[in-house]
């Protein structure tokens, strides 16, 4: 039996998530994601909102993002092994559907490894929009690895900065991004150390992608006025920044019930005040406030993110070829007789 067009998914593969990057164009569509996600978390109430399930092991994570805004359904499925990089293997990976709420029959799949890339850089400059500094032009790039490309890029396309400091343990991973960034319109500076790194930076990302209690950034190293992207601690037991400079800074958050649990501040009291971002984008709370604060965006990463993500690849694989229709979904003629289906298929 040939399925009907309702029971055929749109499945977006890596192949054709990478046609669809150079079709709308790599900064364009992280520009677009951005711009779903701020709508998204302006109506940030109509949301289902509950921290991603995790499931730990001595390797790694592997973890599920839902939520829904009443009419469609979003879910993410990704791991987190810092060890992969070692044997050769990406160290996440991540696909991610779509489903209509009232029939509960899903309208979209596809892989989430590049696109989370993509949604973490989007979510990252466009709290930089609210939070860094006016009129900053660097960067510093801490952890050259997978994300910092795309951090660097979606900084420039949607905060306008123009140079980026790179620094990585590895010298190989730095050398890695900046011949990526080359001719991208950017000025790379490649570094030696953090304290080099961090010089003349108005903005500091830090993506590291050990899970431990780490130092990346130390108290000394942090002067007044600098905005910090903090995205590599991600998982309870993986954090980047000393505690004093948390101590220092007006942190900003997606959704304290899990940045809590595993972000930054883990690290504080429970109680220790912070900023949802969610707030800031509506004019409820206030971002940046002076010259002299110091801005730090704990990110870990939120399913609405990933939804809003979902929602902007569905709707611009409209009209193309980068996807393929999947057979996923049983579709009788008499709902009821899924049994009749499976015999007549002989």
């Amino acid at each position: 039996m040939k399925p009907s067009d309702k029971a055929l998914v749109p499945f977006v593969s890596v192949d054709h998530m990478m046609q669809l990057i150079h079709h709308v164009g790599l900064e364009e569509m992280i520009v677009g994601i951005s711009e779903e996600i701020e709508n998204d978390f302006k109506r940030w109430e109509s949301f289902d909102k509950t921290p991603r399930v995790p499931a730990h092991s001595p390797h790694g994570v592997i973890e599920l993002m839902p939520t829904s805004d009443g009419e469609a359904y979003g879910f993410k499925y990704v791991n987190g092994h810092p060890k992969n990089t070692s044997e050769g293997l990406q160290t996440v990976t991540a696909f991610g559907l779509l489903a209509d709420v009232y029939t509960g029959y899903p309208t979209l799949l596809t892989e989430m490894t590049i696109l989370t890339a993509l949604r973490t850089a989007a979510t990252s400059a466009l709290v930089g929009k609210y939070l860094a500094p006016k009129g900053a032009t660097t960067m510093a790039m801490i952890g050259n690895g997978a994300q910092s490309e795309f951090q660097c890029l979606a900084f420039k396309a949607i905060c306008g900065i123009d140079t980026v400091r790179l620094y990585d343990t590895d010298p190989a991973a730095t050398a890695k991004c900046a011949a990526n960034l080359a001719g991208k319109g950017l000025t790379v500076i490649t570094c030696t150390s953090g304290e080099e790194v961090i010089q003349g930076a108005q903005i500091i990302t830090t993506c590291t992608a050990d899970k431990k209690n780490a130092t990346i950034l130390t108290d000394n190293m942090i002067g007044a006025g600098v905005h910090i992207n903090a995205i590599g601690g991600d998982c309870p037991g993986k954090t980047e920044l000393h505690r004093d400079i948390l101590l220092r800074s007006d942190i900003f958050v997606e959704y304290p019930e899990q940045t809590r649990i595993e972000g930054e501040i883990q690290a504080l009291d429970a109680d220790h005040p912070v900023t949802e971002l969610w707030q800031v984008m509506t004019g409820a709370a206030k971002g940046r406030k002076d010259a002299q604060q110091i801005t730090l965006f704990d990110s870990v990463g939120f399913a609405i993110e990933d939804f809003s993500a979902l929602r902007f690849v569905k709707k611009a694989i409209k009209g193309t070829a980068y996807f393929e229709p999947l057979d996923m979904l049983a579709d009788p003629d008499d709902p009821r007789d899924l049994f009749g289906m499976v015999q007549r298929s002989k």
